[in-house]
């Protein structure tokens, strides 16, 4: 059964010149112990969608229709503070900037220590064992000492580790990280990378990963989800999207990558750009961009269909259709 299961999601965003469509028709779900990558361009909708899971929609931003549910149960339109419930105990978020998710003013201890009180029914000194032993799960040496330290005397790469503690100190089911190796170099990475999937292997935890870096997809994923305009462009096994792309975006996205087994001068590039949320095309939003465009992906938007062992949402893969 699927630890989190998204229907269907529309996230709208009033504008004083009518409404702006977001998220549209979003669809996927996470098994216990699988990770999810997300990827696609800059305002694709990544990061809306997981914040939309978290429940931390920025005002005036809702979900207009649609169904989020964690272990079976209806997560979106809860209370605040029954979400705040949720948040920590349930769903674990890793944001792409350490520095914004910790407070300068607590030493890392206090805010672990704090986290694990609230959800868990432990003593203090109970949390701070938890929060040490947590300290040295993801990483961080001397534990014992550094956990009476502030954000400020940790490294870039320390810190994100710190954020991953944080994030597991109640154990949660879920683990939405947005961007989470982005402003870390390469070895960083590959080390949280490590850490990622030795948490799901070990806790069982589902983790949605969200970035735009494919070589972070390719070595951390099981299945990949491309988004495009607000929509899910293509979903499938890691490897198959990777080396046999069923959607014209996803084959643009992956012939981006640099090849070291071939000479070329020019990298590919996919011609125009995103569009703007008040200005998404009539059918498919990526044919003005498509280089396999013709008559019915200007007239109808597809949704997403078999295309052989992934899902693509491209009129190319309708049977019913004659290219």
């Amino acid at each position: 059964m699927s630890l989190l299961q998204v229907k269907n999601l529309v996230v709208e965003f009033p504008h004083r010149r009518g409404t702006l469509r977001a998220l549209d028709d979003v669809s996927f779900e996470i098994a216990p112990g699988e990770i999810l990558g997300v990827v696609g361009e800059s305002g694709a909708g990544k990061s809306l969608t997981g914040a939309s899971i978290i429940g931390l929609l920025e005002p005036p931003g809702r979900v207009a229709s649609g169904q989020i549910l964690l272990e079976g149960e209806r997560i979106d339109g809860l209370p605040y503070e029954q979400m705040r419930k949720i948040r920590g105990r349930k769903i674990g978020a890793i944001f792409q900037d350490p520095l914004t998710s910790l407070n300068p003013l607590y030493s890392v201890g206090r805010q672990l220590i704090e986290t694990i009180t609230t959800h868990l029914p432990v003593t203090q000194a109970e949390a701070r064992q938890r929060a040490i032993q947590l300290l040295k799960d993801t990483g961080i040496p001397a534990a014992e000492q550094r956990i009476d330290h502030y954000p400020h005397q940790f490294s870039g790469g320390m810190r994100q580790r710190v954020v991953i503690a944080l994030a597991l100190a109640a154990e949660p089911k879920l683990i939405v990280a947005d961007e989470p190796t982005t402003a870390l170099d390469v070895s960083i990475q590959a080390q949280i990378i490590t850490l990622l999937k030795t948490i799901c292997k070990e806790r069982g935890a589902a983790v949605m990963l969200i970035t735009h870096d494919m070589g972070v997809i390719a070595e951390t994923c099981d299945r990949v989800a491309v988004m495009y305009a607000g929509r899910v462009a293509e979903i499938g096994p890691v490897h198959e999207v990777i080396n046999h792309p069923a959607h014209p975006y996803t084959a643009g996205l992956m012939a981006c990558i640099p090849d070291m087994t071939q000479d070329r001068e020019n990298l590919h590039q996919i011609d125009g750009a995103m569009p703007r949320l008040n200005a998404i095309p009539q059918g498919c939003a990526f044919n003005p961009r498509c280089e396999r465009v013709f008559d019915k992906c200007g007239q109808a938007r597809p949704n997403l269909m078999h295309a052989g062992a992934t899902q693509a949402a491209c009129w190319l893969h309708d049977n019913k259709v004659a290219v």
